[in-house]
């Protein structure tokens, strides 16, 4: 890759970072001011020290050196009092960035359009929000501010030294242009190798995701060998991509240290000779005090390279964790919300139900149709299904209706509104979809009938329970409508889950149903069950249901048979059997 294109890409990321930092910038000054009166205790420090061994070398003013010790032991005091309120402040100024940051990129996820999800690993998603943001911790907690005081820091101690002694400033400086090299390479070096590491780690915690997830597949087929080799060198790539990191730090600050030794000797060796050689006291040398504090000030010149250089590794980290981020967050939303109808408030109450798609066209890539110029009108409480073979179109019009995908050609209308036009949250909840693969959140029944809706009381769960007939075995529960629920409902059967759901659906009380094989997957004893709650979860209010056992659809008043993407006939059930067409032929080898 192109180093200027680099050097361009982390000046993006830094200015998008420091937008976050803005709502804080008043904290982080002062934790600045904070870090500054600490750099300056440190370089004061040193020459307390010096003064009072010269004091008691060359002189015999006890109390002078006494007077130097207790000025020496009360800086020490406000470097600690300002190093805890800086350490307290950062962190608590760092820490709510983060908040604030992991809190917009999943508000940001939620909005994203289904088809993100249907190409986006789990994995990787839970790997930005988590282990990416956590990433940039380090950067808001501490670095930024430590880079400035490791920044004035080095320009400090320049100058003092240079007052001080400029043939010795000079020795300790000889080394400063091979550190800088050195710390160029360490930061193009290590950028690549962070770059490589977050990349393994979200393939890991994808692998980790899918496959955790899919474990009782993994089983039913014997694979566990085979999954746990797979695993091996995901695991063995992420090893590696760790290993490369420890290995640049493993050579960067041994050469750093070695570097801050030879200038550590070439001081000791340049400065004695000083102080024996010339009459210190006459101000032609030094005072062992003056070399006891170029002795200081070296270890300590040193000391901040290498924090600086390091810390610039932690930000090549984060720019490599932001980078992950914003690629999320660019991710635009390919359904925008109808900011006016929003404004407008319409409510739920005054839908009625009639749907019409107007020579709807839809194809989740390019051009490959999956809908071919669909024409139909529902009128409000009418009860139609839709049936057809696998690939059909059948499930995408259940998804289109909501608006869960952008059509690519024609109109979708409510009531004669393009839902374009229409408050998307408005839309959704006059809609209430039971779907074939029902999912469970941990938590409790009642928690997963009300799904955070607080507008939906107890009693609303025990009618919407009764309803759908789920309080059948509900009640049979320990703790009924407080019984825990595990994580995708493991321990309710596939039929309780799906009376769950049903009365999930009435506790909204939507004004369209839409039923995706909602019977596809349960016993005969609670599919009679749920056939009675169909009966009062229908009436009226407009229905949509895709079923391929026509035993469940023969009541409906109409019924829509989908053939290759287009709607190739329509009628009652023995409206269609006399049509002796696609319908008949689905019923016959049903029959059979």
């Amino acid at each position: 890759m192109d180093h200027n294109k680099i050097e361009g890409n982390e000046q993006s990321v830094f200015t998008r970072l420091m937008h976050y930092a803005k709502p804080f910038a008043g904290q982080m000054v002062l934790a600045s001011i904070m870090m500054l009166g600490t750099t300056v205790l440190e370089l004061y420090a040193p020459t307390l020290l010096g003064n009072a061994i010269d004091s008691f070398a060359y002189g015999t003013d006890f109390d002078a050196v006494k007077k130097l010790g207790l000025t020496y032991l009360a800086a020490l005091v406000c470097m600690f009092a300002l190093y805890v309120g800086q350490m307290w402040l950062l962190g608590k100024t760092g820490q709510s960035i983060i908040y604030n940051v992991r809190n917009e990129l999943f508000a940001h996820i939620e909005g994203l359009h289904l088809g993100f999800f249907d190409v986006t690993p789990v994995g990787k998603l839970v790997t930005r929000v988590t282990n990416d943001v956590e990433a940039l911790s380090d950067m808001f907690s501490g670095i930024l501010v430590r880079l400035l005081k490791n920044a004035v820091k080095i320009i400090g101690l320049s100058v003092v030294m240079l007052l001080l002694n400029a043939r010795l400033a000079l020795r300790a400086f000889a080394l400063v242009p091979v550190i800088v090299v050195l710390t160029f390479l360490f930061k193009r070096i290590s950028r690549t190798c962070y770059r490589i590491t977050r990349a393994k780690l979200t393939a890991i915690n994808t692998y980790l995701s899918e496959h955790i997830s899919g474990m009782k597949l993994i089983r039913i087929f014997n694979r566990e060998y085979e999954k746990n080799l797979e695993f091996r060198e995901r695991s063995e790539d992420l090893f590696k991509a760790y290993f490369r990191e420890i290995m640049v730090y493993a050579v960067f600050r041994p050469c750093i240290y070695l570097l801050s030794i030879i200038a550590l000797i070439n001081i000791i060796w340049g400065g004695s000779g000083l102080v024996f050689a010339e009459n210190a006291l006459a101000g032609s040398g030094i005072t062992v005090g003056v070399l006891y504090i170029f002795i200081q000030y070296v270890s300590s010149f040193f000391e901040p390279i290498q924090d600086l250089a390091e810390q610039i590794g932690t930000l090549q980290q984060a720019f490599a964790s932001a980078e992950k981020i914003f690629s999320v967050l660019d991710e635009k939303p390919a359904i925008v919300n109808n900011s006016k109808a929003a404004e407008e408030g319409t409510s739920v109450s005054n839908i009625l139900g009639r749907i019409e798609f107007d020579h709807v066209w839809f194809a989740y890539n390019g051009e490959d149709w999956i809908l071919k110029d669909v024409s139909f009108v529902i009128e409000p409480g009418e009860k139609v299904a839709f049936v057809g073979a696998t690939g059909a179109g059948k499930t995408t019009i259940l998804s289109l209706v909501g608006r869960y995908y952008e059509i690519s050609k024609g109109r979708i209308l409510i009531d004669g509104t393009d839902i374009r036009e229409m408050d998307t949250d408005v839309l959704r909840r006059a809609i209430g979809q039971v779907q074939q693969d029902v999912f469970i959140f941990t938590g409790d029944i009642a928690g997963n009938i009300r799904l955070g809706n607080e507008n939906i009381s107890d009693d609303d769960i025990v009618r919407a329970a009764h309803t759908a007939n789920a309080d059948r075995f509900i009640e049979k529960l320990e703790h009924k409508y407080d019984e825990p629920v595990s994580e995708r409902g493991s321990t309710l059967s596939a039929g309780e889950r799906q009376l769950l759901s049903f009365a999930r659906t009435l506790a909204y009380d939507p004004k369209i149903l839409v039923m995706d094989e909602a019977t596809a997957n349960i016993d005969t004893e609670t599919e009679s069950l749920i056939t009675e709650a169909l009966e009062r979860l229908m009436s009226g209010r407009t229905t949509i249901m895709v079923a391929h056992r026509l035993s469940t659809i023969q009541h409906a008043d109409c019924i829509m048979v989908m053939h290759k993407g287009r709607l190739v006939e329509r009628g009652t059930h023995q409206e269609l059997l006399a049509a002796n067409g696609i319908y008949k032929k689905l019923y016959e080898l049903q029959r059979a």
